[in-house]
């Protein structure tokens, strides 16, 4: 009985065989890194483990503010992630839709780092928009570690203006930028 199954079989395991060789997974990460925290490096260091190529995109919100610039947010993301030593990355900056972004880069995933129920609740409904205008690019979300979970950009940016230390929540380049951005 089995016999009478063994062509089938055949295909489908020389399919996956072909799809592991010839099919590559590029996904595209995209924030604000406004500033590139702790919590974005460990995002994108495990983000590099799963998928092929992963395209970090340094986004300009136009309905947001932000303390960077755009070229320096992507010059502080390219020089922190350099100190992870993955060579999988490319760096892209853009100022439309994520899912227009994603296209534009063949990525067929966007990554977005969790950190609690309240990331999950906004992140799904992106998702669920996303995939409404672009059914061939898939959301996956990749839980914070608790190292890093409770770090985010606006708390840093509002410890930074108060005169507290952020050094436990970003780079030491990074953290040197952001005080110089809020002394000018």
């Amino acid at each position: 009985m089995v016999d009478a199954f063994a062509p089938e079989l055949e295909l489908v395991f020389l399919l996956i065989i072909w799809h592991s060789i010839n099919m590559s997974t590029t996904a595209l990460y995209p924030g604000s890194f406004d500033p590139v925290t702790f919590g974005h490096l460990d995002i994108i260091a495990r983000a590099a483990r799963i998928f092929d190529t992963l395209v970090l995109a340094v986004g300009a919100h136009h309905s947001k503010t932000s303390l960077l610039p755009l070229d320096q947010r992507l010059s502080l993301l390219e020089t922190e992630v350099a100190t992870l030593n993955i060579n999988n990355v490319k760096f892209i900056t853009f100022d439309g839709l994520v899912v227009e972004a994603a296209r534009n880069h063949s990525a067929g995933v966007i990554v977005r780092g969790l950190r609690n129920t309240t990331d999950f609740d906004y992140e799904a409904q992106m998702a669920a928009m996303n995939a409404a205008m672009a059914g061939e690019v898939e959301t996956v979300f990749l839980s914070a570690s608790p190292k890093t979970g409770f770090i985010a950009s606006s708390l840093v940016k509002q410890i930074a203006r108060m005169g507290g230390d952020i050094s436990g929540f970003v780079p030491p380049a990074t953290a040197r930028t952001v005080l110089k951005a809020l002394k000018t």
